[in-house]
């Protein structure tokens, strides 16, 4: 999937500077010159990941150490209603707060939760390998719940740092379209839901290991005030301290990719001199 991203963000990039050439900066939306932009967008993501390895050891309250081959995973929207007050939270979104220095190289720092949700998924057959309680296991097996089950639903939280790159495609009147650029890095602060060899945690935040990700995507500016937005992002997420069992005491540690398409409307608010 990382060579399918690579590609993407070629091509991307090419079609924006042709873009950008084809089409001359007609106007403005801003008539006073500004220091700088401040911004905040809220939007919804799905995903999609790699296959992973998991490895999961207890030696303190529990007898394991074993290993998932290839453990695929999928998304878990939850879109239902997503538009009630009480429910915004609930599926899968991505808040920022930015601000763009409005400088000759159109630079920017944002400040991003992305809040996604991974879940293992249940009844599917899986390479393991290891010891639980005494037994050596080295087979293809049906993974099911009171096996083993592990959800990052609370989430497989992204908090990263970005640096921002904004390229103007074309300016007209009231309106403008650019490409937005994004690569960055930071924490999980991640709340996992597992059971292991019914062991049950109803999960909790901490932190769980980092993730570097990079993005593109469009902005379309509304006035000086209002955009809408839409960004694929690629990530690599390394779980190093996933907390297992009703004690806490197991451990599961894993890495993948994600891919994530992110939808969104922001407000801008200019600094002007």
């Amino acid at each position: 999937m990382r060579y399918y991203f690579v590609a993407f963000a070629f091509l991307f990039v090419s079609s924006t500077r042709s873009f950008a050439q084809e089409y001359p900066k007609t106007s403005t939306t801003d008539t006073e010159k500004t220091d700088g932009t401040f911004y905040f967008s809220w939007g919804y993501n799905r995903d999609w990941y790699t296959p992973s390895t998991i490895h999961f050891v207890n030696h303190k309250t529990d007898n394991y150490d074993f290993v998932f081959y290839n453990a695929k995973a999928h998304d878990k929207p939850d879109m239902e209603n997503y538009w009630q007050l009480d429910r915004l939270t609930i599926p899968q979104y991505d808040m920022n707060f930015g601000y763009m220095f409005n400088d000759k190289h159109d630079l920017g720092i944002e400040l991003s939760w992305d809040h996604l949700k991974y879940v293992v998924t249940d009844n599917q057959v899986i390479h393991v390998k290891g010891n639980i309680r005494g037994h050596y296991i080295d087979k293809d097996t049906l993974v099911t719940p009171s096996f083993v089950h592990l959800q990052h639903t609370n989430g497989n939280n992204y908090l990263m740092l970005n640096l921002v790159k904004r390229l103007k495609i074309f300016t007209f009147k009231n309106f403008q379209l650019s490409a937005i650029g994004k690569v960055g890095a930071g924490p999980m602060m991640s709340y996992t839901i597992s059971t292991v060899l019914g062991s049950y945690d109803p999960g909790h935040f901490h932190y769980h290991g980092f993730v570097i990700g990079t993005s593109l995507g469009l902005r379309f500016n509304i006035f000086k005030y209002f955009f809408i937005q839409t960004d694929l992002q690629g990530a690599f997420a390394d779980y190093t301290n996933t907390e297992l069992g009703a004690d806490r005491q197991g451990l599961a540690t894993h890495t993948f990719y994600s891919l994530q398409y992110m939808w969104s409307g922001g407000v801008s608010f200019p600094i002007v001199r």
